[in-house]
């Protein structure tokens, strides 16, 4: 069992030459990373240090800048996988702080200045002009922790156990934010960064025992500028958010004036369509009443004259029926002169036929009136001849022919009639018809204006419906606005508070310093009140020792005085200001201090007192050789 743990502790460790255990050795790339990590914790704080101390602009030829830039620029290169190409293998950082562009789009703005600058022909030189850039703009930690969260594409150019790939490389950038107290202004252009060679120079981070105090000096001073930096660089920040929400403030409330006047207007304008449709629609109702009253009248007018004619024709009738009840009275008489009047019946046949053609034909009642006047003349003329003929007869012919002036008077009458109720017809059928002409116009100028009018108030009711999601979207837009500047309100008042509390903290930092300075000036004070202590204890010693001399002097001792004595008794080197003079409490000779160091209780004083080298060993001797 014991040769078996021995084995398994000899697995764990080594032998070294004088036979001893040393641990076992680590990992030599994870002993690279602690290094880069180290150096790179060492760069960053003495380049804050020595920035806050110094002033917060800084130029390219600070040395503490470049040495973080070559610090970084080793930390970059640390596990880069080697690129092979046609005619040499390429190992530069620039590929993945080219992939920064398309992980933040901030940083396009960087690559392309990059790009066009003129002096650099390397990639090495984009990629140390990049870091100078990123530096300038305060967005160094940002863009290294986009990169370093996409372990995935930093695999194409670092190999697994790279600085970056670590949790080394989330320290680093962790680190980095503290650069952004930092305001360095760097001339790119001028300087040739493709053949600068990048060494790291240790003697800036050894420290002696001397830096040490005025390093943990100006330690509380660097915190106290940066205290004093942090509040004036948030005062700052606080100051420009708050003007820029006022401006937004400005702003939202302009837009929202302009909001209200446009409600306004709009809600005008809807009052005025509206109105408009109103009147649309009264003047719409008006001119169909119109048409209808005129309808109507229209309708009553022609009622009428139908009525009329209907009671002209009615009379018309009665004369014709009249006017055949004599023509058949007349035709039985005719009858009864048959013999004698044959040419009379057949007139009278022919006014039968042309009463028939009356009654057929109502609308050629001119013709048949010319054919019966013709008829009439021809009847005179037979009545002529008849009379001529038969004037035996003149008696009956006589009460014939009053009948016949009678019946055509009568027939001149009805035609008189006829004529006056055909004009009347015409007239009545003209009227109509331009009644019936100005109607359909009417109609047609109506029902077009009535489309024009559904048209128009379609197209209002559709600008009223977009007018009233509008006005929705707007009340909406409204709401998020007055809800936008309420919390912006509140944010105001959030930032108010806290820049109350930056001013009382502003306030205490004032008076932290003033007391700081009192403090200072009473420690000052106090430090010259030691001194003044010091001088007057080391003159009150000297004073002692002169009287304690005088004393042994007065019991017979004999003291050396300090101006005669120049060199030591015993090593004979000469005093100075290092080398102090010692009187000797037993023989009173001056020696210096390595040889008059010893101390020994004399019978003159029971407390020990200086004694020299010499006198020393006489006393041991003596006191050796009384023991027994």
């Amino acid at each position: 069992m014991a040769e078996g743990s021995r084995s398994d502790g000899f697995q764990g460790a080594k032998t070294g030459r004088a036979g001893g255990l040393l641990p076992a050795t680590k990992d030599p790339t994870a002993v690279e990373r602690a290094n880069l990590l180290n150096m790179a914790k060492l760069s960053i704080k003495g380049l804050i240090e020595s920035a806050l101390s110094f002033g917060r602009t800084l130029d390219s030829d600070y040395p503490p800048l470049q040495q973080f830039f070559v610090v970084m620029e080793h930390c970059l290169k640390h596990g880069l996988k080697v690129r092979k190409s046609f005619l040499s293998y390429n190992k530069t950082i620039w590929g993945p702080l080219e992939l920064v562009e398309k992980l933040y789009p901030e940083a396009e703005e960087i690559g392309a200045s990059v790009r066009d600058l003129p002096g650099l022909k390397t990639p090495l030189g984009r990629a140390r002009a990049w870091l100078r850039l990123a530096l300038m703009q305060k967005k160094m930690a940002d863009y290294l922790r986009c990169l370093i969260i996409q372990r995935d594409l930093l695999s194409e150019f670092y190999e697994y156990h790279a600085l970056m790939m670590e949790e080394e490389g989330a320290v680093i950038v962790g680190l980095l934010v503290g650069l952004n107290v930092i305001d360095a202004n760097l001339c790119v252009k001028g300087e040739d960064l493709d053949s600068q060679v990048g060494v790291i120079d240790f003697s800036m981070y050894l420290k002696n025992e001397e830096d040490i105090g005025n390093k943990e000096r100006n330690v509380q001073i660097a915190a106290i500028l940066d205290q004093k930096n942090y509040v004036e660089e948030l005062n700052r920040q606080l100051n420009s958010t708050v003007s820029s929400l006022h401006s937004r403030v400005d702003s939202l409330e302009k837009s929202n004036t302009k909001l209200i006047e446009e409600l306004a207007i709009a809600k005008n304008n809807i009052i005025k369509l509206q109105e408009e449709n109103h009147q649309l629609r009264s003047e719409n109702k008006l001119i169909l009443m119109k048409t209808q009253q005129h309808l109507e009248v229209t309708k009553v007018d022609v009622e009428t004259e139908l009525q009329t004619y209907k009671h002209s024709r009615q009379g018309l009738d009665e004369m014709y029926n009249e006017a055949r009840r004599q023509l058949r009275d007349e035709s039985q008489l005719r009858q009864e002169v048959e013999n004698e009047l044959a040419v009379q019946v057949s007139m009278k046949h022919e006014i039968e036929l042309a009463m028939k053609l009356l009654e057929k034909d109502i609308h050629e009642k001119q013709d048949t009136l010319i054919g019966l006047r013709q008829q009439l003349e021809e009847v005179k003329a037979i009545n002529i001849e008849m009379y001529q003929k038969l004037q035996g007869s003149e008696d009956g012919l006589k009460e014939k022919s009053e009948i016949i002036a009678q019946l055509e008077e009568k027939t001149n009458k009805i035609t008189a009639a006829m004529r006056q109720l055909e004009q009347r017809l015409q007239q009545a059928e003209k009227a109509q018809m331009e009644a019936e002409d100005e109607d359909k116009k009417y109609l047609q100028e109506c029902q077009s204006k009535s489309d024009n009018l559904q048209k128009q108030i379609s197209q209002k009711e559709k600008q009223l419906v977009q007018l009233e999601t509008d006005l929705k979207i707007e009340k909406e837009w409204r709401q998020t606005l007055q809800e936008d500047l309420q919390k912006e309100k509140d944010a105001l008042s959030h930032l108010r508070n806290e820049t109350q509390q930056i001013i009382s903290l502003k306030k205490e930092f004032l008076n932290i310093q003033d007391e700081n300075q009192q403090l200072k000036k009473i420690y000052h004070e106090q430090e010259q009140a030691l001194q003044e202590l010091g001088n007057k204890l080391s003159e009150s010693k000297l004073k002692i020792e002169d009287i304690k001399e005088a004393n042994k002097a007065l019991q017979g001792l004999v003291w050396l005085k300090d101006k005669e004595a120049t060199h030591c008794k015993l090593c004979e080197k000469e005093f100075s200001l290092s080398k102090r003079k010692h009187h000797c409490r037993n023989c009173g000779e001056i020696f210096c201090n390595a040889c008059s160091d010893n101390e020994l209780p004399l019978p003159s004083s029971p407390k020990p007192v200086r004694v020299c080298d010499s006198c020393h060993a006489l006393l041991i001797q003596r006191c050796s050789s009384n023991l027994p």
